[in-house]
C-alpha cells in the first residue's frame, strides 16, 4: 500500500482544479471527505478521488445550482 501525503485545503483545491472557496463550501455541507487535525482540514487524495468518482462532486454542484437558481 502506497503512503499518500495529507493535503491541505489549498493542496486539494489545486489537485481537483477548483477554488479554495469551493472546498470550504463542500466542507460546510459535509460533502467532501476530510479529516480535522487541530484547526486544519486535511485530505487524502484517494478518498477524494473515490468521492468524485462516486458522483459526490457533481451532486454538490447540483445542490449549489438549485440554491442559486
Amino acid at each position: 500500500m502506497e503512503l499518500q501525503p495529507w493535503l491541505s485545503v489549498e493542496g486539494i483545491a489545486d489537485y481537483l482544479g477548483v477554488s479554495k472557496e469551493t472546498i470550504y463550501r463542500w466542507l460546510e455541507r459535509k460533502k467532501i471527505p476530510a479529516h480535522r487535525i487541530g484547526k486544519l482540514w486535511k485530505f487524502k487524495p484517494s478518498e477524494v478521488d473515490q468521492w468524485v468518482m462516486s458522483g459526490g462532486a457533481s451532486t454538490s454542484k447540483r445542490l449549489q445550482e438549485n440554491q442559486n437558481g
